[in-house]
Parts: C-alpha cells; structure tokens; sequence
C-alpha cells in the first residue's frame, strides 16, 4: 500500500509512524509512506495557507489552491483521497478493513475551521471522524486511522489470526488475556486455559468475550444481535456470575 499524508505539520507522524508494527511495515516494503508539506505550495513569502471565512466567524479556514497543487503533485495508483474531518462517517473496524484493501491512500489533515468546501467537491473519496470531539487537528486521527488500517494488511502482523481475533472484528470485546506466572498476588488463570482441550477453550473464550461485551459495550450487541448458540453461552455465564455471589458470605447490617 502506498500512503500520501497532505498536512501542515508533517513533523507530527516522525514519532508514531517510525515505530512497532508501522516501522517493520515500511521496513518490509508492504507499506510506503510519504509525507507533503501544503505550506511548500503556496504562493507568499509568510507560507500562508489559511485566510478568513467569507461571510465572517471566529477562526481561519484552510485555502483550496495550495491543497489542490499539492495533490496534483502525488502520482496516482486507484487512489482513493480521505479528509479526516467531525463530519465524516465515524471509524470503527469495518471501515478499517474496507481502506486496508486499497492499493493507494490519499489522507488530507484539516486544521483551524477546517478547510475551504470546494476541495471537498473536487478531489475527496471519503470523510471520516474519530469521534464526536475536536481535535487540535487532522493529523493526529489520521495516526490513529493509519494504525488501525496498516495492521489489517497481509504480512504486516507476524500472527495472520492476530487481526481476525481481535476487539470489535467481530463487533465483540476480545476476551481476557493471560500469561506466565500462573499465580500472580493471588490471582489464578483459569483452570480451562491450561486444561489442553481446545474446544473447551474455545468455548470459553466465546462466552468471556460475550459477557465483556454485554457489561462494557451493550450497544454493540445491539446492533450485532445474537445467534440462540451465543445467547445459551452468555446464559451460562450469567449462571456462573450467580453461582461466584452466592458464594460470597452475608454481611449483617
């Protein structure tokens, strides 16, 4: 995948970007990154690439022309041209799977009031939000939406199931996790973990992921539903919540 960041503070990605799973990404050659500067292409000797809002308001508003000729200068393979702005569709796993499947991403980071409409009209593909609340700018949801995407391209994980089992791939919390020691200040693994038989495991780690997600993200299963198999399974472990209280002792008022 080749991935083209317009910005006005390219120094921003070094950090995040140059790191883990993103830098033996690049290393490998599956993922190119480059970065253009849309201060380089505007016209003044200030680097001015944002002006007052037609019709008055509070703050600047980005300029189209340096945007577009920065654009114009980014060869292009299938690109596809995301603005991470609040008023895009919201993030979430599916879209990350449906960009990691793109050959060419194109990210523009807004900043101040965000940017002159027309570059909209003309060259983006997609929109997309981290979230309801306001960043400083775009540049640091199009960290969080690259991480999130590169790590779903083949090669770039050193387990290929890591990412097929992971939170919200499923619309499910993941389970909980545990390794070495077996005992920690009091704290076992469960027994089931160690017991060798997979089904069994798997089972568990089914129903654990169904009751994260019933306690922590109701909403999901909302929106997901149920299977009668996964409702019999969360059962089971609301039975087994049932049976830990009873065995907590009466305190007396």
């Amino acid at each position: 995948m080749k991935i083209d960041i317009l910005t006005l503070f390219p120094e921003m990605f070094a950090g995040p970007l140059n790191h883990s799973i993103l830098q033996k990404a690049q290393e490998k050659d599956i993922v190119t990154v480059n970065y253009i500067n849309i201060r380089d292409f505007t016209t003044d000797r200030h680097r001015t690439a944002d002006d007052r809002p037609f019709g008055g308001g509070a703050g600047m508003v980005m300029k189209a022309e340096p945007i577009l000729k920065a654009y114009e200068t980014i060869p292009k393979t299938n690109a596809y041209t995301v603005l991470l702005t609040p008023q895009g569709r919201k993030f979430h796993q599916k879209i990350a799977w449906e960009l990691s499947q793109k050959e060419h991403l194109i990210f523009i980071c807004g900043h101040y009031e965000g940017i002159d409409e027309r570059v909209r009209q003309i060259i983006v593909d997609d929109e997309i939000s981290v979230g309801d609340f306001v960043l400083t700018g775009g540049e640091i949801a199009a960290i969080v939406v690259i991480d999130a995407v590169v790590r779903l391209i083949p090669g770039v994980l050193g387990d290929e199931t890591s990412a097929e089992n992971e939170s919200f791939t499923d619309r499910l919390l993941e389970h909980p996790q545990y390794t070495r020691p077996r005992k920690f200040q009091g704290f076992e693994v469960p027994e089931v973990l160690l017991s060798g038989n997979h089904k069994k495991i798997e089972l568990w780690q089914k129903k654990e992921s169904l009751l994260q997600t019933f306690f922590r993200r109701r909403d999901l299963l909302k929106k997901r539903g149920l299977t009668k198999e996964e409702k019999v399974l969360l059962w089971q472990g609301f039975f087994e919540l049932a049976m830990l209280i009873d065995e907590i002792p009466e305190r007396s008022e």
